[in-house]
């Protein structure tokens, strides 16, 4: 019987829970979960047979307790996480699966798990994951049937479905908000773009936009994320002219958005003087003018150049909250935690409320001297809170990786990513079957 570890019982590991628990018995697992959650394993197993552990990762003795005789161990906690975890697995000769990115910390550690004749699997959730087989999987198609890809753009976006968008901006909180407050902060934005380097600093991110319209869903605007660049050795792309990742929302929603960036609201680097006694207007006031007689309102105005028509625009501002008296209550506080705040206050999904994941690939390759494009793209819808979209997508490909690891079925060993047949295969097999399909439409 093989020993199967799970660290961590969030949100995105409910169906990674649920997969392994249906697959345990007929594969010969015992599976274990731990949190420092007791009460939230216990809710997210079902099974009488799956042992339930309460787990403080920070103390090493019971982690490595725990890890003994263990098979494989699946880290659904924090990034950061990862390297510790990693450490204690390679010393203990256990297989390590996470959904995160490989770091560089992780990466550096590859040949010695590869002599050690174990495989470290890495971005095998959403993004990462499920972006990669699907990409990879496209690709390495067109190659073998003599295309040569030219171009590459990816996006995906975590969002609400269509009958629960309720707001203006069409968006809520459907992860962890933090990631939404900050995104496009980490540094300039890298991309290729028609054969040029482009690198788009933090306050022009959300000004370059691309429309991108999903049969059956309607319209989705995509702004860059992170460096595209490091992608052209993921997928063996060095002579792509365009090589282009980003985040889908809806419409209108990065040019609100910008608002934010440009007024400051989403800087983490210092914190704000007295924030708890501030309320959300004083908030916004903070970073403008003064004057004795003008509005907030009036001068953000002023300030961002809104045109007294842009009624749209203004409508997603003030229906943020931002210009009310309700008390932030936070102490020493950063203005990007102060706008989290407001936002949660107004974003968080309602019980009735289903998240939506949409992803969309757009490849161009030439073959036999002619121009030739493929669109290929997934929606997944929720079931509610609890079954999400984002937790079946991040959960599900990394509990089937777990199975083909666990079964024997990969030959890969080291710190890897799931770009090859072995992986992308199977578990896009597999996950036809949950109802996450891909699309494909040829032009």
């Amino acid at each position: 019987m093989k020993k199967v570890v799970v660290l961590g019982a969030g949100l995105s590991a409910t169906y990674l829970i649920k997969y392994l628990e249906e697959n345990a018995a007929s594969n010969n697992w015992q599976l274990w979960v731990a949190d420092r959650d007791i009460i939230l394993v216990k809710d997210k197993c079902q099974l009488k047979t799956t042992q339930s552990v309460e787990l403080d990762i920070a103390n090493e003795n019971d982690v490595r307790h725990l890890l003994k005789d263990c098979s494989l161990c699946v880290s659904m906690l924090p990034a950061f996480l990862h390297i510790k975890i990693a450490n204690i697995c390679l010393a203990m000769n256990i297989n390590l699966a996470t959904a995160s990115y490989l770091s560089k910390e992780l990466k550096a550690l590859s040949q010695k798990v590869k002599d050690k004749d174990l495989i470290f699997l890495n971005e095998c959730g959403l993004d990462p994951g499920i972006d990669h087989l699907s990409a990879m999987k496209l690709l390495d198609e067109i190659r073998a049937n003599g295309g040569t890809i030219t171009e590459f753009e990816s996006f995906t976006g975590g969002l609400i479905a269509p009958d629960c968008e309720d707001n203006p901006w069409k968006y809520k909180f459907t992860w962890n908000p933090r990631n939404v407050i900050l995104a496009g902060s980490g540094g300039a934005v890298k991309f290729i773009h028609n054969g040029k380097y482009k690198f788009v600093p933090y306050h022009r991110v959300f000004r370059r936009t691309e429309i991108v319209n999903i049969d059956g869903y309607g319209k989705y605007e995509g702004y860059a994320n992170r460096d595209s660049l490091k992608y052209r050795e993921t997928y063996n792309l060095y002579d792509v002219k365009t090589m282009y990742r980003g985040t889908f929302r809806r419409p209108g929603f990065s040019k609100a958005w910008n608002c934010f960036v440009q007024l400051g609201a989403t800087d983490d680097s210092y914190i704000l003087e007295n924030s708890e006694e501030m309320t959300y207007r004083d908030f916004i006031n903070t970073f403008l003018a003064y004057h004795p007689t003008d509005s907030v309102e009036l001068k953000l105005k002023q300030y961002l150049r809104i045109d007294q028509d842009d009624v749209d625009l203004w409508e997603r501002l003030e229906s943020t909250g931002i210009f009310t008296d309700k008390r932030v209550g936070l102490k020493r506080a950063t203005p990007a935690q102060i706008l989290q705040k407001i936002l949660v206050d107004k974003w968080s999904l309602n019980p009735t409320d289903r998240d939506m994941i949409v992803m969309w690939h757009n490849v161009t390759y030439t073959k036999n001297k002619e121009i030739r494009k493929v669109e290929s793209s997934l929606v997944c819808e929720g079931k509610d809170q609890r079954y999400t979209a984002m937790a079946k997508t991040v959960g599900l490909p990394l509990a089937i990786a777990c199975k083909l690891i666990l079964t024997d079925t990969i030959q890969a060993r080291g710190c890897v990513l799931p770009i090859k047949k072995e992986f992308y295969n199977p578990i896009i097999d597999e996950l036809t079957h949950h109802g996450i399909k891909f699309i494909e439409k040829f032009n």
